[in-house]
């Protein structure tokens, strides 16, 4: 599924209209056992810059209930998401990058926690997700700093998956999707529900989910479907049982 915030003239940025329209889409996402992986980017050549400032001052939220800032940042989802960066990603719009599974950004993409420059802070995850993502004094620089970096520089931090030139994030994001559908669902969804358990928890504690999840899948039509057509040398062909 390509997830599009369509507001150019605003720059993509999010309204309570936005954030309701990513939370729908995610929500089919989840739903629907055809679709495997989502991408999200944004129309125009922008992907996001953050919150909606006029749209705040007349009331409106970017948050929704339990899902965080657009529907996304504190949103639990079971299938890949894949951010396609083109242009800016400033805010709440390098958040929902961090909120993503993977990102490919244009190499002049420009990723920015700019919230300190505003007496706030980046409160969509920015200032927890960014220093687990890459090293901790590269993370404070982007937080106490609020300067932003290009594509080309998130990607020699590990914060960009690829690097494409402007205008190719989305199809290549789009390849990378196609790449991970190759594989199991219910196995992609394992991967996600271990890593988010042992997340700043006992090492023990972590190893029981993940036993867990391996039991599950072991049990499951697709893991045999993933054997036999290992030993039958050809490509499986997955269920999501």
């Amino acid at each position: 599924m390509l997830i599009t915030i369509d507001r150019p003239k605003a720059r993509n940025a999010v309204n309570a209209a936005v954030a309701a329209g990513v939370t729908a889409a995610l929500d089919e996402l989840e739903a629907d056992p055809e679709l495997r992986v989502g991408v999200l980017t944004g129309a125009g050549g922008t992907f996001c810059t953050g919150m909606d400032l006029k749209a705040a001052l007349k009331g409106e939220s970017p948050e929704v209930l339990g899902r965080g800032f657009a529907g996304l940042t504190e949103a639990q989802l079971s299938k890949p998401l894949i951010a396609a960066v083109e242009g800016y990603a400033l805010g709440g719009g390098c958040e929902l990058a961090l909120g993503c599974d993977l990102i490919v950004a244009a190499e002049d993409a420009k990723f920015g926690l700019p919230e300190v420059t505003r007496g706030l802070i980046a409160a969509g995850g920015g200032v927890i997700r960014l220093p687990k993502r890459i090293p901790y004094h590269l993370a404070m620089e982007f937080l106490l700093t609020g300067e932003p970096v290009s594509g080309i520089r998130a990607g020699e931090l590990g914060l960009a998956n690829r690097v494409t030139a402007s205008g190719e994030s989305v199809a290549v994001a789009l390849q990378l999707a196609e790449r991970l559908t190759a594989n199991a669902p219910l196995a992609l969804a394992a991967v996600k529900k271990v890593v988010r358990a042992a997340d700043g928890v006992p090492e023990a504690e972590s190893l029981a989910v993940m036993r867990k999840e391996m039991g599950g899948l072991m049990s499951s039509a697709d893991a045999q479907e993933g054997m036999t057509a290992f030993a039958e040398r050809r490509a499986p062909q997955w269920k999501g049982k």
